[in-house]
């Protein structure tokens, strides 16, 4: 049978591998990337946003109960006290392209809800130590800043006690509040330019569309190409006769090509009735 071949177990093997290939990139890589365009444009758009409202009152924008994920980089504002005595550096942290540590100093509103302040960033000095920096003002402020989700690693949820001060790995509210003996809020705010105890202000991501989209593109075209390619295979290996008859074929090129046979001259007599 002239298909008889796919019986055989390197190209079933072929096959099967050729078929999750193209499944993988038309119902895994490709919806992926979409999403990640669809979360950057989503998170460009709240930023842009974030440029040309005012601050609204955090308890009011955020009532307990609401995930700050959903709330992302909207600007707040928050009146109470700081709380130096539950201040924690976040470690492995970059700035400016460096090392660096972040700042934080959770803040007990006039009504009593705890909230982590992200004050911004501090250099690293002599590998791992962190330099001095300003403590956060005492009394009451009154700070403006963007809401930011927590961030949940379950892999990093150390706390540990270094160089006098207390350091996490990851701004995770849960984490940080059971160190600290504090009723935290889900997520944090990042301290804008010019507010009460800011420190190195940390950047806001750049407004870039990112690749995602047009490697979507990508993924769905190899997702196309490869069964497609498969089949060509499948195809020429069913049908050898159709290479040979290529193969026999005269090239007509070739003779027209090649060179011409020399005709003899003609023979004539000499004066003594020879021939030359």
């Amino acid at each position: 049978m002239r298909w008889k071949f796919l019986l055989r177990p390197g190209w079933l093997a072929l096959i099967g591998f050729v078929l999750l290939f193209s499944a993988a990139c038309l119902w895994i890589l490709a919806p992926w990337q979409f999403r990640q365009d669809e979360r950057r444009e989503t998170q460009n758009s709240a930023i842009t946003g974030s440029l040309e409202t005012e601050a609204v009152d955090y308890e009011t924008a955020l009532p307990p109960g609401t995930d700050p994920a959903a709330k992302q980089w909207l600007v707040v504002k928050l009146t109470g006290r700081y709380l130096p005595e539950a201040e924690t550096l976040v470690r492995l942290r970059k700035a400016e392209g460096k090392a660096a540590f972040e700042v934080l100093t959770p803040l007990r509103t006039d009504s009593g809800q705890t909230v982590i302040v992200n004050r911004g960033y501090i250099k690293v000095q002599q590998g791992t130590k962190p330099v001095a920096y300003d403590a956060a003002p005492s009394g009451q402020v009154t700070v403006i800043g963007r809401v930011r989700g927590s961030e949940i690693d379950p892999g990093r949820q150390d706390v540990l006690d270094q160089d006098g001060k207390r350091q996490i790995y990851t701004i995770d509210p849960t984490v940080l509040g059971k160190a600290v003996g504090l009723d935290l809020r889900p997520g944090y705010v990042q301290l804008n330019e010019g507010q009460p105890g800011v420190l190195g202000l940390l950047p806001l991501p750049k407004l870039e569309a990112g690749p995602f989209f047009s490697y979507a593109l990508q993924w769905i075209a190899f997702g196309l190409m490869a069964p497609v390619g498969l089949g060509f295979l499948l195809w020429r290996e069913a049908h050898p006769e159709s290479e040979e008859d290529d193969e026999d074929e005269p090239d007509e090129d070739d003779d027209a090509d090649s060179d011409p046979v020399p005709t003899p001259a003609p023979q004539t007599a000499d004066r003594y009735g020879g021939r030359r």
